[in-house]
């Protein structure tokens, strides 16, 4: 004869009504602390550019890809495919201007995590 074990029930009461709220609050705490530290792992915008990152932050604004691509073509930046070189990951764009570094950064990071 087997016997099957039963997890008990919270009686359904106020009491065992609290606790069930209490407890999922609780792991939605959890859910969300976790989800936090997956973040915090994730690579911030600028991280995979590297050196060009610093070199951004300098250039004058408001800048176009041309200028960007002569004056950092050969840099090269992490994509998911490898590294290249700048004036690789910016070659399918037209001329356009960019007003600041974030702009130029998202614009490069758009292009690097779609390949």
């Amino acid at each position: 004869m087997a016997f099957a074990f039963k997890m008990p029930r919270m009686p359904d009461d106020k009491q065992g009504r609290d606790k069930q709220a209490a407890n999922e609050e609780q792991r939605q705490r959890e859910r969300a602390l976790q989800e936090a530290r997956d973040r915090a792992d994730e690579p911030k915008p600028g991280e995979q550019l590297g050196d060009l990152d610093d070199a951004l932050e300098i250039q004058d604004y408001p800048t176009t890809t041309e200028q960007l691509v002569e004056n950092y073509g050969d840099y090269e930046v992490e994509t998911q495919g490898g590294s290249k070189p700048v004036d690789e990951v910016l070659a399918s764009v037209d001329n356009e201007i960019y007003d600041s570094a974030d702009d130029v950064r998202d614009r490069i990071q758009r292009l690097i995590n779609r390949r």
